[in-house]
Formats: C-alpha cells, structure tokens, sequence
C-alpha cells in the first residue's frame, strides 16, 4: 500500500452570504474576509457572531439540562451532610486525568471527603473497574463517581448495586442500547434537544456536574455558614481535557476552553506551571496544549500510572511537582521511542497490502498498547482509510485501537462487527475494542465489508478544506491581528486556511533535512513560508504554483513578521 499523495482543496460550505456577510462587518467593525471565515463556521446572524467572539461564562447552559443531573445533585448533597466518604473513578487519558482531577478538587471544596482510582491501561484496562468498586465499598465509601467512563459498565453497575453503593456515572462517549442500571447516568450524548452540545470532553460533562451541585446546595441552604467555591478556578482542567480529546471547540467547548486557556497561560497550578518548564512552553495555545502539554500527561497512562497525572494537577508542592514533571516528560520520551518504533513496523507490513483495501486491521505479539492509538493516528494521516491497531498479549487477547476518516462512523462500525468482538466502545472517530486472538481475521475481514460499503472511492482521498482565495497583497498584519479572535483553534474551529495562485517560489532551502523554507510572489508582493515536513517535494518548487496556507505572525527577537504555513502545493504544468 502507498501513502496517498492525492489531495482535493475543498471550499468551506455556507460562505456565499453577501447580504449577511456585509450586514455583520458593518454592525461588529470587522474585516470582510473575517467576516466570511466566520459565516463558514456556522454562524448564521449578527448575534451568532457576536456570542461566538465573545465567548462569555455567563452564556453557559443550564446544567440540569443535562440527563439525571437533578438525582446525582441530590446523592451528591445528601452525601456532603452525611459526610460520607466519595469515590472518584477516571480513565487514564488527558480527558479522564484531568476530569478525576477536577471532581476531586471540587468536591474537596466543597468539604467532601474524596478518593480517586485511575485504572492501569495494561492490567486493568479502559473503564470501571470491578475491584475499584470493591476497594471503594471496603473502604467506606457510600458513592462512586465515574469520570470519562461508564456508560456501558453493566456488570460493574451491578456489582455497585450488590455492595449498596450508589454510582453516579458522568460520561460522553456514544451509549449503547441498554444503559447500566445505577443511580445517575449524566451523558450530553442522551440529552434531548434543548441542551445546545451533545459533544461535551468528559470533563465537561464533570465541570457541568459541579456547577449544578453548587447550585442545588445554594437553594438548598448548604452555603448559609460556609463560602461558596468559585469553580471558575477550575477551568485549566476542562482545558486540557476538553483540547486533548479532540471535541470540537466549538459553542459551550469554545467557551469553556478559552477561559481555561487563559488560566493554564497565567500558570498558577503548580502543577501546570512544572509541567509548561519541562515542555518548553513559552506561550499557551490550543496547539501548545494538544502537543507538548496533553502528550506529556497522556504518557503517564500509556507507560505507567496515569494516577501521575492526577497526583501533578491536584500537588500544592512546587518541589514535588517539578519532579512529578520530569517523571512524565521521561516517559513521554520513551513513549516516543515506542511510537516511532511501532510505525516502521507497521509501514513495513502495509507495503505489501493490496492498494485497494478500504481500510487498515494491523496485529502485533508485542505491539504496546499504550501507543497503538498514536500509531493508528499516524496511519490514517499516511494512508487516509479506517485504522485498527491491535496488540495481541500472547493470551489469546487482543486489545485494540481505532482512528476514522471523514464519513465513516467508527462506533457504528465496530456495532456492525459485534459478533468478532468481545468489547467496545467509543466516538464516531476514535474507539477501542477487545477480541479473542482466534477472530482477528474474522473481524479484519468484516471491517473491511463495513468500510466498501459506508465508503466510496472518493472518500479515500482526503479533503483539504479551505476559507476562500485571496491575493498576497490582501494579506496585512492587521488583518491577522484581527483573526486571532477566532481562536482557540481546534477541531470545529480550524485555524484559517486559504488558497492563492499563480505564485513564484524563490530563495528555496531545506531545513533540518525534513521542512522548506521559501518566499512566494505574486504581482509584486512577497511573503515568507514554511512546509513543515515536505523536504521531498522540494523539486516540484521549480515554476509557478498554487499554494493552500495558514497565515500567521512570526515572532522573532522582538519582531513580529508574516509566515504562511504551507498545507499543501500544486506546481503548475511546466507546458502551461
């Protein structure tokens, strides 16, 4: 199999509004091509536009909006006048870390007194934990809280039923058909339609969970003696979770994520200012965060305990934070060497593939499971199909991850090949499973049937969208002053890309042996630009060429300067 060179540049639906496009840069004093890279993210008024660049905590939904959040908020007070203990239980990615984190902190807050338990990705694995229940019930816990997790848990609901604990389980991934019997089950995903986002990060989902446990303790009298805490605080935590995650930051996650980020970029967690030192974060970004902070918390979970996590945003101790941070920035290094590792493994069995295949199934004896995920990211980039990696444990188990495209829904799909499978779960992009090592091919061979029939020919071929073409000319540094109101960038929210043509590379070099550095010129106006990782095409730099870019400012000594991030190039017929 060949990695896929083709690439189509794809305009952005819902820009062809003059009459609104006009009426929003004359009511908010913007510039028009702001304007119009704000239509074609979905918004559909002046007041649409108007609430998105704001962003304010004030717009935030009503909490009880969300399912069984009135029952979990009465358990929840029940407990606080009990003064019964509260068991926390979160996932070993960022989103459960940090959302275990959060609920931790919060109900401490709030007086509780609370454990956590994060599961150990290769002895526990994903999800509830059947003997954290029962620790938590031996420990005197009356309630278990379940972060990130839980929603197809119905053995481990029922086994918190027969130890008499009340379980709360707060959790976004897609439910299936029959829901685990317990006392709460707060999921966006069964929300009814009056709650604005139904892609919620699990912290989210716990962030919404505080809100209206605070609410209902203020009616009902809680707070009387006693101040009220200002969750506010806890937005870095949503932050990271809700970037890591990769939901779309758009609506409630924009809102949550751009205070979070202001909070994370003021550093007064210690344990998030430690972690910003060992990753040489001068300024946080949605992308800083996504890249150096979020695989460094990510790393304790694939190689160790993800408890690290936990125990580095919730630490007080300067001190012990900065070594909690060097301990995950060296297993984020290892987790690289295994990443790399894994791949070039993984690329060699895919040279012998059939080019026609829809999709990707990849079996390792001692593929670790903790960079599987990565590495299936990583083939879909290369190859652009459905992609499973699946560590096989020598057992007769495998445990797998699961990376989409564009079009095919992951979740339905695994739903589709139930039958070789003994587990599963996830998003319409991500999921995991587990099967028996005998039904390996028989799944590969049923996920294969899935992906030609929910994909056309098309589909392999990725689609790189774009804001519009503009001149060299009409790009000022005022105007990207301008759109830096558009972020916090992410899925939902990309970062403005935009098509100019019939341009002149000049002054081409290599950088690193992997990036380009170059001029364009069109008309008289140069701008600078960098490819990142496209050092083999710089032979294709020889005539005029299309170019597909992110504009950005440089910052360097003091100076700011133009940059355009070059997506992509198209280098013109030599005939032409």
């Amino acid at each position: 199999m060949e990695p896929v060179t083709q690439r189509h540049w794809t305009l952005r639906e819902n820009s062809n509004r003059p009459a609104l496009q006009a009426a929003v840069a004359a009511e908010l004093d913007l510039p028009p091509l702001l304007v119009q890279v704000l239509l074609q993210r979905g918004g559909n008024s002046v007041e649409d536009i108007r609430q998105f660049l704001a962003a304010r905590l004030s717009a935030l939904p009503d909490p009880n909006l969300l399912p069984d959040m009135l029952p979990a908020c009465r358990r929840l007070g029940l407990a606080l006048k009990r003064e019964e203990k509260i068991s926390v239980h979160g996932d070993y990615d960022v989103d459960g870390i940090s959302g275990c984190a959060l609920l931790v902190e919060g109900l401490r807050a709030l007086g509780a007194e609370v454990e956590y338990h994060i599961p150990l990705r290769l002895k526990g694995g994903y999800g509830l934990s059947a003997e954290a229940i029962r620790q938590a019930g031996e420990r005197g816990c009356g309630i278990v809280v379940s972060v990130d997790c839980g929603v197809s848990a119905h053995d481990e609901a029922a086994l918190a039923t027969a130890l008499g604990l009340d379980l709360i389980i707060t959790d976004h991934h897609q439910p299936p058909d029959q829901l685990p019997p317990c006392l709460a089950l707060i999921n966006p995903q069964l929300a009814s339609d009056p709650f604005p986002l139904k892609e919620l990060s699990g912290v989210g989902v716990a962030f919404f969970l505080l809100l209206g446990l605070r609410r209902f303790l203020r009616t009902d009298g809680f707070f009387d003696p006693r101040p009220e805490p200002d969750f506010r605080r806890s937005l870095d935590l949503v932050a990271l979770g809700t970037i890591a995650d990769l939901v779309p930051l758009s609506g409630v996650n924009r809102i949550l994520v751009r205070t979070g980020l202001q909070l994370l970029e003021q550093g007064g967690r210690p344990g998030v200012a430690a972690l910003k030192r060992v990753a040489d974060v001068k300024a946080v970004t949605s992308g800083s965060v996504g890249f150096r902070l979020a695989p460094r918390l990510n790393a304790a979970g694939r190689l160790e305990d993800a408890a690290l996590g936990v125990e580095l945003l919730l630490n007080g101790s300067e001190p012990q934070c900065a070594t909690l941070a060097r301990q995950l920035d060296e297993f984020n290094r290892e987790r690289q060497q295994l990443e790399q590792r894994t791949l070039a493994e993984a690329i060699a069995m895919l040279e012998t593939r059939n080019q026609d295949d829809y999709s990707i199934v990849l079996f390792g004896e001692h593929w670790h499971t903790g960079v599987i995920g990565i590495v299936a990211s990583r083939l879909v980039e290369r190859y652009h199909r459905p992609t499973v990696l699946i560590a096989l444990d020598g057992n007769g188990c495998g445990k797998g991850s699961a990376r989409s495209i564009a079009g095919f829904h992951l979740y339905r799909a695994l739903q589709d090949c139930a039958d070789s499978l003994t587990a599963f779960g996830g998003h319409a992009m991500a999921a995991g499973l587990t099967l028996d090592g005998d039904t390996a091919d028989i799944f590969a061979a049923a996920f294969e049937r899935v992906a030609r029939r929910d994909l056309s020919p098309g589909d392999l071929i990725p689609q790189l969208s774009h804001d519009g073409e503009v001149a060299l000319e009409s790009l000022t540094l005022p105007l990207l002053h301008a759109m830096e109101r558009l972020e916090p960038y992410g899925v939902g929210n990309p970062q403005p890309v935009f098509v100019t043509r019939d341009c002149r590379p000049c002054g081409v070099r290599m950088l690193g042996g992997k990036h380009l550095k170059f001029s364009v010129e069109q008309r008289g106006t140069s701008r600078d630009c960098i490819a990142f990782g496209q050092a083999g095409r710089v032979d294709e730099l020889t005539g005029a060429i299309d170019i597909l870019f992110k504009p950005g400012i440089n910052l360097w000594r003091g100076n700011k300067s133009m940059q355009l991030q070059i997506v992509d190039f198209v280098a013109h017929d030599t005939e032409s």
